[in-house]
Parts: structure tokens; C-alpha cells; sequence
């Protein structure tokens, strides 16, 4: 409610009050003095109770914060509204790999995957709607489906060493797709990446390689799929980051389940486990979150730069130590601690630098 219409309000409430007495009866009928005689309930007076000034009701003040949020997302720079995107879609990531990595490998990874993608592109039709029609229309089905492929190939590889190394391992080694995504930003899609975010990016990396304390040792066939996944999931972005500028969010979504449905068939069938109800559960617990987090991270890239929102994907590292630590037992070492520090640092460096981009921009372009 805004301030003239609550003065408004109170004004009126304010003319309202007061209470409304009842008659005395201090004197006798020809008007001589006597005592009051006894009151007949039939002599009673209902005394009206007075109203209360109150404040404005739940649903105005909501309505009010509503408003207040809807002003701030339509000022917000590009940069910071691809940031919100980004950090719920990381938190919602976390809840979906901790699913994966309680199942483990009870049921086929293939299987999984299959059972995933059926309810995130049944979720997916169901939004459309009315508008499923529209949503299959693409101008670039050439590059929908290579990014279904590159898809399958990135979860292949990255849930594939999820299910065999640590977890924070894993996301530290998922990193290096940071390095890929800022290079591939300068030379495909032309982006401009400022100093600050070149060293944000180099920060957050060196903080990797200390969590990862690179040794020789650790470094095995799954965590080379890990780095295999990172280099996919560079292509996702930039793929995502291309086809944003004329495709809509659901047709992405929709060719990405077609693809993967269409490959992942025969193999799920062919390894197919029953679930039993608990991991059914899960299942869809992760299937639903899983879509949740592609519909997030595709809109962060839509609308935010590939090169400005890579450095926040650091976040994952802390969601995945506080999700090995709580569920699965891993602690941390002291390197994971100190690498930790240094990603947080970067990340909301970068998230202050987004923040401030808007003001930038504004004093930059003429009036």
C-alpha cells in the first residue's frame, strides 16, 4: 500500500473513533433530580465497540514487498538478475546431486538418467501448455540438438565421477569449466572480460588447485571424466549463451529431453532395475529439482554474460563440502578450507562487480 493511500486509510479510521455512550438516566420525567432507578434489560442500551486502528492487513503489506521486489528486478542490470538465476540454481543443484549420490549405484547411472529426463520434459510440456506448439518452433535445430549431445556427454562425465570419488572432489575438478567458459566468451562470443573479472576467474581457479593439492595422486579415470564433463558443460554455456538471443527457454528445454529421451531409450531399457519406493522417491526428487535448476541456469545465461556468471559456479564448492560432511561423512581437509576461502572471496567479489555494472553502463551511454 503506498503512503497516500495509507494516510488515506488512517484518516479515516482516525474520524471513526470514539465511543458511542449510552443515555444516563439521572432524572425523573418532569426533569427534577432523583436517583437513577434500576435499569431494565429492556432499558439497555447496545454500546457500539469502537474500531481499531490497525495496521495494513497481510495481504497489503505483501503486496506492497511485491511491488517493491517487481520495481528492483525490472532496474536490476542483466548481470545482476543472471546472478540471482545462477546462486538459486546452484542451491537447487545441490539438493539434485545429493539425490544422485545417495543412490549411487543401486540402479544404472544410464537408468537414471532416463528416468530424470521423462519427468523434467513431462514438467516442461505441462508449464508450455497452450503454447507447447510454439515452443517447438526453432530456427536453429542444428545447434538444439548438438546441445542435447554435448548435454548427455557432460552428464556422462561428471555424474559418472560423482558416483566414484568425493564429493567435494568432484565439484573442485568441475571447476576447470571456468577457464573453458571464459576463453570460449572471448573467442566466440565476442565478450568483453574486464581485469576484474580476469582475475576473479584466476582467483577462484588457484583456489581449485589448492583444494585439489595436485600431487599425482587422486588423479584417476574418474577424475579425468570429471575434467571431461567441465569441458562439455563449457560448451552447454556457450550454447546456451547463442541460442538465448532468438530461442525461448522452454524450446531449449524441450529439444535438450527430446535428444537425450531418443539416446538414452535403448540403453535404459536394455539395463533397466526396478526401483524400489524409496528410490523412487528420490528419483523424482531429483528429476524435479534437476529442472528446476536447467530452467534457473538457462535463464542466468540468457540474460547475464557467459564470462560474468562463470566465477559464481565457485559456490557449488561450499554446497558440496556442506552436503558430503552432513549426508555422506566427507570432511574437508585443510586445503579444501583454505581453497574455500579463496572461492568465496572471488565469488562475491564478482557479485558486487555485477551489481554495480548497471551504474556503469548508465553513466557510459549518452543521454
Amino acid at each position: 500500500m503506498s503512503e497516500d493511500r495509507l494516510s488515506e486509510a488512517t484518516g479515516r479510521g482516525s474520524e471513526a473513533m470514539g465511543l458511542a455512550e449510552a443515555l444516563p438516566v439521572s432524572a425523573e420525567e418532569d426533569g427534577s433530580p432523583g436517583e437513577p432507578p434500576e435499569p431494565s434489560d429492556s432499558d439497555l442500551v447496545a454500546v457500539p465497540l469502537p474500531p481499531i486502528l490497525s495496521a495494513p492487513s497481510g495481504e497489503s503489506w505483501f503486496a506492497a514487498r511485491r511491488n517493491r521486489s517487481r520495481l528492483w528486478w525490472r532496474g536490476a542490470s542483466p548481470n545482476l538478475r543472471g546472478t540471482v538465476y545462477m546462486i538459486t540454481a546452484l542451491l537447487v543443484y545441490a539438493v539434485m546431486v545429493g539425490a544422485f549420490k545417495y543412490l549411487g549405484t543401486a540402479i544404472p547411472l544410464i537408468e537414471t538418467l532416463m528416468i530424470r529426463q521423462v519427468i523434467m520434459s513431462t514438467v516442461v510440456f505441462v508449464i508450455a501448455g497452450r503454447s507447447l506448439p510454439l515452443a517447438f518452433k526453432t530456427d536453429r535445430p542444428g545447434l538444439q540438438i548438438f546441445r542435447g549431445l554435448i548435454t548427455l556427454a557432460s552428464m556422462l562425465c561428471g555424474f559418472s565421477a560423482l558416483l566414484y570419488i568425493p564429493l567435494a572432489q568432484a565439484t573442485a575438478i568441475s571447476f576447470s569449466q571456468v577457464l573453458f567458459v571464459t576463453v570460449a566468451a572471448v573467442l566466440i562470443l565476442k565478450e568483453r572480460v574486464d581485469a576484474a573479472r580476469w582475475i576473479a576467474t584466476g582467483l577462484g581457479f588457484v583456489g581449485v588447485l589448492i583444494m585439489l593439492n595436485p600431487s599425482g595422486e587422486g588423479l584417476n579415470v574418474w577424475a579425468l571424466m570429471s575434467v571431461g564433463g567441465a569441458l562439455f558443460g563449457a560448451g552447454i554455456t556457450v550454447s546456451v549463451r547463442i541460442l538465448g538471443t532468438s530461442e525461448r527457454t522452454e524450446t531449449i528445454l524441450i529439444y535438450q529431453g527430446l535428444v537425450l529421451m531418443v539416446v538414452l531409450a535403448w540403453p535404459a531399457w536394455a539395463l533397466w532395475v526396478w526401483p524400489t519406493s524409496e528410490q523412487w522417491f528420490w528419483l523424482v526428487v531429483l528429476s524435479l529439482f534437476g529442472t528446476a535448476g536447467q530452467w534457473l541456469i538457462t535463464k542466468a545465461y540468457q540474460v547475464g554474460e557467459a564470462s560474468a556468471l562463470a566465477p559464481l559456479d565457485f559456490s557449488r564448492l561450499i554446497l558440496a563440502g556442506f552436503t558430503g560432511f552432513v549426508f555422506f561423512a566427507e570432511i574437508p581437509t585443510l586445503t579444501t578450507l583454505v581453497g574455500a576461502a579463496i572461492v568465496i572471496g572471488a565469488t562475491l567479489y564478482t557479485m558486487r562487480r555485477n551489481a554495480r555494472s548497471r551504474v556503469g553502463s548508465d553513466l557510459s551511454s549518452p543521454p
